[in-house]
């Protein structure tokens, strides 16, 4: 049992105002061992997570800005909550029950992240903070009917809660009042040597019990197939460092990535307690980063649309390599694939995703 001394703590505090004057408040969790996340309510966004490296030296871990008007005048999904639905929905429409539903297009003829005001663009609520053995704040969001073209008025909650073991983790339950599709996850951008370090995620070590994945086409689209990685730049099964792969412009779908931006079919598929989907590792600082969750996708993201134009925190300018998010999710385009596992939710069976982040070092 964890006593005082051992407890995690949150702390609630201004991060800023919207320009109406609203304010936005961002809640801190920490614990003893030197791990903190800090969640601002504007996209219930990880803005901040922090650990320590095997030296005992503390850093934030994730790309992002360090004021809300940087997530607000040049997003960029760094660490929001994706929704209605994370990754790409072809065309911008899909077909349930016979009707066919337009959502808003944000991705040229796609819609991406739940399309141009995505939950990513909007002001959650905090309904709930609390210390303890698992600090945790949880934020509150309602969709209503139409939103960005979906059906059905959607109620949706984030829960993010730190323990003392250097877990985050994060829980998205929503509940609607007609058929419709959800697919919620984080998009945080690791680098595991400190956010703007020197080399980027080039030398990091990614292994994912993923056996295949989703090719795509020149838009981004998966072609339906589930392809084996075996003998392909996309095998992480047995651990691969990224710089092995991430330009290999010998393989057409690093080419149509322009790097690294697919979904992988966990092996393990959809289960009903979090498994591990990815394991990142940093040789320099000896940071780990296990992801664990619920869902049977996989998405790996290496930062390829950042091109130095972007200013984040510290005034660090981010390029491609700089980051790596990797989102725990359905498959992209799932409402348009009836072979990929299905994303619909009705009224009266709720969704709900577990994912976690795990912290540790290696010596």
């Amino acid at each position: 049992m964890a006593t005082p001394a051992s407890a995690a703590t949150a702390q609630r505090a201004g991060f800023g105002r919207l320009k109406d004057g609203t304010v936005v408040d961002a809640v801190t969790l920490s614990n003893a061992r030197g791990t903190s996340a800090r969640i601002i309510a504007y996209g219930a966004t990880l803005q901040s997570l922090k650990s320590r490296d095997r030296a005992g030296k503390v850093a934030d871990v994730v790309l992002g800005h360090d004021d809300l008007a940087g997530y607000v005048d040049t997003p960029n999904y760094f660490g929001v909550t994706v929704g209605r639905y994370a990754n790409r929905i072809a065309g911008g429409t899909f077909r349930l029950d016979g009707h066919t539903y337009q959502l808003t297009r944000n991705d040229k003829t796609n819609s991406l992240h739940g399309g141009t005001r995505g939950f990513d663009r909007q002001l959650w609520r905090i309904v709930s903070v609390r210390s303890g053995p698992s600090a945790s704040v949880t934020l509150a969001l309602t969709s209503p009917d139409g939103d960005q073209g979906y059906p059905g008025k959607l109620d949706v909650t984030v829960t993010y809660a730190l323990d003392d073991n250097g877990a985050l983790t994060i829980d998205f339950d929503a509940k609607t009042d007609k058929p419709t599709v959800v697919n919620l996850t984080n998009h945080a951008i690791f680098d595991l040597g400190g956010e703007g370090s020197a080399n980027g995620i080039l030398g990091h070590r990614l292994m994912m019990p993923a056996s295949r994945y989703t090719p795509v086409d020149v838009r981004l689209i998966p072609t339906g197939e589930r392809k084996p990685v075996a003998g392909t730049v996309f095998d992480f099964t047995r651990g691969r460092t990224i710089s092995n792969g991430i330009r290999d412009g010998r393989d057409p779908q690093i080419v149509a990535g322009r790097g690294y931006d697919h979904n992988f079919v966990i092996d393990a598929g959809l289960t009903a307690q979090p498994k591990l989907a990815g394991r990142l590792s940093d040789p320099v600082s000896g940071r780990v980063l296990e992801v664990w969750s619920t869902e049977p996708g996989l998405q790996v993201y290496t930062g390829n649309f950042l091109d130095g134009t972007l200013v984040g925190k510290s005034g660090h300018l981010y390029r491609m390599g700089d980051g790596i998010a990797l989102e725990p999710q359905k498959f992209p385009d799932t409402p348009n694939q009836p072979a990929f596992p299905s994303a619909r939710v009705d009224p009266g069976k709720p969704y709900h995703h577990r994912m976690i982040y795990r912290l540790t070092t290696a010596r």
